[in-house]
């Protein structure tokens, strides 16, 4: 069996979106950061409506408004407007995965990067982020494989050479 995966394929602004979320998803604990947000909101309203406990109640409130703005903006403002300022998403991509390491060729790059580079992997539904450094992920999108074989391929691969993979299914 060929264990090698040649996709071809040009970013959508959702793929990269998707995969964004699906990375801060995973770093955050959204639905403890939403409760908590809430609460504080709520008790924050309480005080508030108390003479001896107003300033108490407008701090909470305004605490509470700023991290539902941040969580906002990460998950619904920032990855649009990284997807746009990078001209890189706009390239064609050419990216060959093998047991021998990982040819990577767009208009401006043509690389043969070792799979080491990668320290681990979020697999979600609609794609894998492969993450090198603390914060620099690759994105490759299920869509662009052109079978499920080839997908199926691309999966050992991964996890063979990956020492960590996190998989998320919404």
């Amino acid at each position: 069996m060929d264990s090698t995966v040649s996709l071809l394929f040009r970013y959508s602004e959702q793929d990269f979106v998707r995969a964004m979320r699906a990375h801060y998803a995973s770093r955050l604990r959204l639905r403890l950061d939403i409760a908590v947000t809430v609460l504080m909101a709520v008790i924050g309203v309480y005080l508030w409506r108390s003479p001896e406990s107003r300033w108490y109640g407008m701090a909470l409130v305004g605490i509470s408004g700023t991290l539902a703005l941040m969580l906002i903006t990460a998950f619904g403002i920032i990855p649009y407007v990284v997807f746009r300022r990078e001209a890189k998403f706009r390239d064609e991509y050419a990216l060959t995965f093998s047991p021998d390491g990982i040819h990577f060729r767009t208009a401006h790059i043509d690389s043969q990067l070792q799979w080491g580079m990668y320290s681990r992997a979020l697999v979600d539904s609609h794609s894998f982020v492969l993450y090198y450094g603390a914060r620099s992920f690759t994105v490759i999108p299920k869509r662009v494989f052109q079978s499920s074989e080839q997908q199926r391929t691309f999966e050992q691969l991964l996890a063979q050479k990956v020492p960590k993979i996190i998989k998320k299914d919404r």
